[in-house]
């Protein structure tokens, strides 16, 4: 989530966020009117504190410096940005990386490389991403999940609280959203939906 994504202050809708119980929160300031250089610094810092302060992981979007500079938890990349392998390499063993995947193939690459977790999708159409994939379904987190890896798929895309639970039972550990959250009335009660839904999964 970046202020993009955000009706109101990005800094209240995590806090209402947390407060609904998310467990991971990954900055992506992107888009049209996204900010940059010291303003994006600056807002990446503020979310960062909310963040420690609740216990909550700070991963940021595609931007290895930002990473480095804020001292983030960890980084999520796409399938043409920066291989995890060479990301180990700059951010060191104690942090996550999080890589996208949207094949078995993919999949296997970015464990081979390093990868702490794998994002899964697009499941659902998405408005989230200009530059989304196609649409992959539930079937490719079943796939990967049915290989014997092991390590935490996230799934990604178009999720909401009514369409969570056929991810989850798919084999997803957990799962990704933006607007779902960020763009409802209610953020906090939102986040409880979901954290419901995983629970209820028992994943």
């Amino acid at each position: 989530m970046g202020s993009v994504n955000c009706q109101i202050a990005p800094a209240k809708v995590l806090k209402e966020a947390v407060a609904g119980g998310i467990t991971m929160f990954q900055f992506r300031e992107k888009g049209t009117g996204a900010l940059t250089a010291q303003v994006k610094f600056n807002l990446g810092r503020r979310l960062q504190k909310i963040c420690r302060a609740n216990g909550v992981p700070f991963i940021v979007n595609d931007d290895i410096d930002l990473a480095i500079a804020l001292d983030a938890d960890g980084i999520h990349v796409g399938q043409e940005d920066t291989p995890a392998l060479a990301i180990r390499q700059l951010l060191g063993e104690d942090k996550i990386i999080g890589v996208s995947a949207h094949s078995l193939s993919e999949a296997q690459q970015a464990i081979a490389d390093g990868a702490d977790y794998l994002g899964i999708g697009p499941i659902y159409p998405t408005s989230s991403k200009d530059d989304a994939q196609a649409v992959r379904g539930t079937l490719v987190i079943e796939e990967i999940r049915n290989s014997g890896i092991t390590i935490p798929l996230v799934g990604i895309g178009g999720i909401t609280e009514h369409n969570a639970a056929p991810v989850l039972a798919a084999g997803a550990d957990g799962i990704s959203v933006i607007s779902a959250i960020a763009g409802a009335e209610d953020i906090a009660l939102a986040a409880r939906g979901f954290v419901h839904e995983v629970n209820l999964s028992g994943t």
